[in-house]
């Protein structure tokens, strides 16, 4: 039932427009059942073919999700509802843990890097016709790929990992299509799912990553794709090791057929081996971004795959932004060929804060993840309070909610701004805060 809200319109535009105003108003709430095609195009007196191209469009903008007998209804989560919304604002006196940026201690210096470019670009010249991936910078990346036992595949350069996973899903999926992803995960790729028309299906992950059994159960009920964090899993610091690898190679080659998308996450920030999942199905994407290491604005991400894959990448990008700026491209180069960014280094920094932090919770009695990279994730038993608490004790943290869809209440802790003097207090507010609200009694 539809109650007071009356979805109108005798076009498929006008139709679609109509709920998702009513989306919008909060008259057709998340999860709320639309009617049958064929009742709703009775009601508005059109074709039940006109109704079905709504539903369609509707589906296509991550508004509503068709679920077989039990018909459309409101996504959970529509795609104008990003997760990216739900944070903290630090106030001032507040420590901003909840932003994910790195250490900008630990990034290098780009002036030489882009001196650089722009001395390379003086004689090239960066004009259209030229192709869209410097040579050298193709050749670098490719030769670090191989060193890391990653298949042989074209390279490819996207804005980002998070385009370049944008871009590998819709080269395969279509609006409808069900992706697996991992839950805990990545806040951006659980807005991005819904926001292609795309439905999620968890995937749980502990430290060595997702589980086997969890995803064998999502590619038999249907999951076209599984996107996988290799290295300092965002929010949990997880990282696939060889054992997990082998069990998930053999899930995946029972489902050739899936989309394998690997995000290199931890890459030059972490100094866990390498193990990758990538030619276990015919089509896959494996990507690495510049962000963490050398700077988020940068912009630059690497993405090989099967031929297939990379050629539908490419060509789609093409007919957009058509390619990633060279100048950064060659300013990217030059910081991997000039060592700018120490590996090891970065990795004993971000892991001696983040072991201290989960050790000092340790002794106060609060479980914490963490695995790798910069991030410690920490279940708490009432997240909006757990935030709460925090930020009144002068800490500023990300809320669970931004990374989770069905697993327990946490918060995520980035260890990039602290320092050894701030362990200590940081675990007792941490613990103060973890635990259930103290009971009030009013008189």
């Amino acid at each position: 039932m539809l109650g007071e809200y009356r979805i109108s319109g005798r076009r498929a535009s006008e139709i679609a427009a109509s709920v998702e105003r009513g989306v919008g108003s909060g008259n057709l709430p998340p999860g709320h059942v639309l009617p049958p095609m064929r009742e709703l195009a009775a009601r508005l007196e059109v074709n039940p073919n006109t109704v079905a191209a709504a539903y369609r469009t509707l589906r296509e903008r991550g508004v509503i999700e068709t679920a077989g007998r039990r018909g459309s209804r409101v996504r959970a989560a529509p795609a104008s509802t990003s997760r990216g919304s739900l944070r903290i604002e630090a106030p001032p006196g507040v420590r901003d843990l909840g932003e994910g940026n790195p250490d900008p201690e630990l990034m290098p210096d780009l002036g030489p890097a882009l001196a650089a470019a722009a001395a390379a670009d003086a004689e090239s010249h960066g004009l259209y016709g030229q192709a869209p991936v410097v040579p050298e910078f193709a050749a670098y990346a490719r030769a670090a790929l191989d060193a890391d036992g990653v298949p042989a595949g074209r390279v490819a350069v996207t804005s980002g990992a998070l385009d370049a996973i944008e871009r590998a899903l819709a080269a395969h999926l279509r609006p409808g299509d069900t992706v697996a992803v991992e839950d805990p995960g990545w806040g951006s790729v659980l807005d991005l799912v819904p926001a292609l028309g795309l439905r999620a299906v968890p995937v749980g992950v502990d430290d060595s990553g997702p589980l086997a059994a969890d995803v064998e159960r999502a590619l038999r009920s249907g999951a076209r794709a599984l996107v996988v964090t290799c290295r300092a899993q965002n929010p949990t610091g997880a990282s696939v090791d060889a054992r997990r690898a082998r069990e998930l190679r053999a899930v995946l080659a029972r489902h050739p057929d899936v989309l394998l998308i690997e995000d290199d996450h931890g890459h030059a920030i972490v100094d866990l081996p390498l193990h990758p999942l990538a030619g276990a199905t015919v089509h896959w994407a494996f990507i690495r971004s510049a962000a963490k290491a050398y700077g988020p604005d940068l912009r630059v991400a690497t993405l090989t795959g099967d031929a297939v894959t990379v050629d539908r990448v490419e060509g789609r990008q093409r007919l957009g932004p058509g390619w990633v700026s060279r100048l950064l491209q060659r300013a990217v180069l030059h910081l991997w060929t000039s060592g700018a960014v120490d590996t090891r280094a970065v990795a004993r920094s971000y892991g001696g804060r983040r072991d201290a932090l989960i050790q000092a919770l340790a002794e106060r009695g609060v479980g914490a993840r963490g695995r790798s990279g910069m991030n410690v994730w920490v279940p708490v038993s009432d997240e909006t309070g757990a935030v709460a608490r925090l930020l009144h004790a002068g800490w500023a943290a990300a809320p669970g909610a931004r990374f989770r869809l069905d697993t327990p209440q946490a918060v995520r802790l980035t260890v990039s701004p602290l320092t050894e003097a701030d362990i200590g207090p940081l675990a007792d507010a941490v613990a103060a805060a973890a635990g259930p609200a103290r009971p009030v009694s009013y008189g």
